[in-house]
């Protein structure tokens, strides 16, 4: 039954589905199955549907005032879609296992802001969902910004900005439970997953969302790989004669909420030597539009990449550490992929278990250091030049004298826009029921 929707309702109601057409019409003519997968997600929740629309958040960001936002901290890189799942383990290139922020997929330039913000509202998304009074909500939004700031002087006042990272000897809890976690996983256990042994060498099984290539079509992803080879740094490069022989490749499917409707593909290469248990297996998708672009002047940005795997790839350098050394970009047919390892120490931040405010106050401490660390550090082999500037000396000029009134707007905005979300989650739900988003192909 059809609710009545008050005038303004109606207008948010149009607006959610105008930016959901925009951002994702190309993409759902070519999959419409996987854009119902991916709606009915969003559906199942407030937060799910946050992470599903950081198209919609941005809409909504570049038409607002930022106070606090300098010229030059209006144009650093940033995360692009920075929630509280977004965070997790992953084995830098220099064989530390480290917690950080993950998926660089909606990386783009852009105020530091932004990715603060998105965040906050996830926090209070997060907190509603456990129940949490709002001056709980309010407090642990002040513990991550005041942690954030905190590290951002640091990274202010020395110089090597590679020092800092969150690992198991300086970790507490629920971070220090996925490090460990990460660390007792091996590489066999993953390929016995996802391969099986033929004739003396390792080829992916079959099974659900894996899918084999014709001739034509595994030709255009062998030459994608080959041309993917050169993008990695020379200094990050493995022995030629014995890494990246190729022995298989399928079709991917089945990626999560942000990658629904992205064609992909897993390819298993010879690994660090030429024992079974050493093969990699290696992720080739296509490389979306990132949602902030949509709503910025994007013409220096745009002529700086080749394609937008290349903008995934140079991003992911620009705001990780010592990253994952397989990393690199090609294209098929004019299109861009970002090409990275499926690695076995990939633990995701468990949010399950965390029920008591203390216990995800301990949490957030070490994700407003992480978000600072995003912001203030860059791998040693990012080559982009588009922001040559000290990015935590233009964060500490913006929040100069300003510091309690910065934490007081952020705890401000972090529980209105959580209400905001709630209803455009009900709003969406019903647009969608009705069939109003993306009606000619779903």
């Amino acid at each position: 039954m059809q609710s009545t929707l008050s005038k303004a309702d109606t207008a948010r109601s149009k607006k959610i589905v105008k930016v959901l057409d925009d951002a994702f019409a190309p993409l759902i003519r070519k999959a419409p199955a996987a854009f119902r997968t991916k709606f009915r997600k969003m559906a199942s929740d407030p937060h799910s549907f946050y992470r599903g629309s950081a198209a919609l958040f941005f809409a909504d960001m570049t038409t607002r005032e930022d106070p606090f936002a300098n010229a030059e901290a209006r144009r650093i890189w940033i995360h692009g879609d920075l929630h509280v799942e977004n965070f997790g383990t992953y084995l830098n290139s220099s064989g530390l296992m480290v917690f950080d922020v993950n998926d660089f997929d909606e990386a783009y330039l852009g105020n530091f802001t932004w990715d603060l913000q998105r965040f906050v509202a996830s926090l209070a998304l997060v907190g509603w969902q456990k129940a949490l009074p709002e001056h709980e909500i309010r407090r642990l939004i002040g513990r991550y910004v005041r942690s954030y700031l905190a590290q951002v002087d640091v990274y202010a006042d020395v110089e090597n900005d590679e020092d800092f990272a969150l690992r198991i000897d300086n970790t507490s809890g629920a971070v220090n439970d996925a490090l460990r976690a990460a660390r007792a996983r091996r590489r066999a256990d993953l390929l016995v997953q996802a391969t099986e042994e033929q004739d003396g060498q390792r080829v992916f099984r079959d099974g659900p969302g894996v899918r084999r290539l014709g001739a034509k079509e595994r030709a255009k992803v062998v030459s994608a790989f080959e041309r993917y080879l050169g993008t990695i740094p020379e200094d990050k490069r493995y022995d030629r004669a014995l890494f990246y022989e190729l022995h298989d490749i399928v079709g991917r499917s089945g990626f999560g909420i942000g990658s629904a409707g992205l064609p992909a593909y897993s390819l298993l290469v010879e690994g660090y030597n030429q024992a079974l248990d050493n093969d990699v297996v290696l992720s080739m998708k296509q490389a979306n539009v990132p949602a902030l672009s949509r709503f910025v002047d994007r013409k220096t940005v745009e002529s700086y990449f080749e394609n937008e795997g290349h903008r995934t790839m140079v991003s992911q350098r620009a705001l990780q550490v010592h990253t994952d050394p397989l990393l690199g970009y090609t294209e098929i047919d004019g299109t861009g992929f970002v090409v990275s390892e499926v690695s076995p120490y990939e633990v995701d931040l468990d949010w399950d278990n965390l029920t008591e405010p203390d216990d995800i106050a301990e949490v957030v401490d070490y994700l407003g250091r992480a978000t600072a660390k995003i912001h203030c550090a860059s791998d040693e082999d990012s080559d982009q030049d588009l922001v040559e500037f000290q990015v935590e000396d233009a964060i500490v000029a913006s929040v100069r004298g300003r510091r309690r009134e910065f934490i007081t707007w952020l705890q401000d905005f972090g529980v209105e826009y959580a209400d905001t979300v709630h209803t455009d989650y009900a709003l969406f739900v019903d647009a969608f029921r009705e069939n109003k988003i993306g009606v000619s192909a779903i």
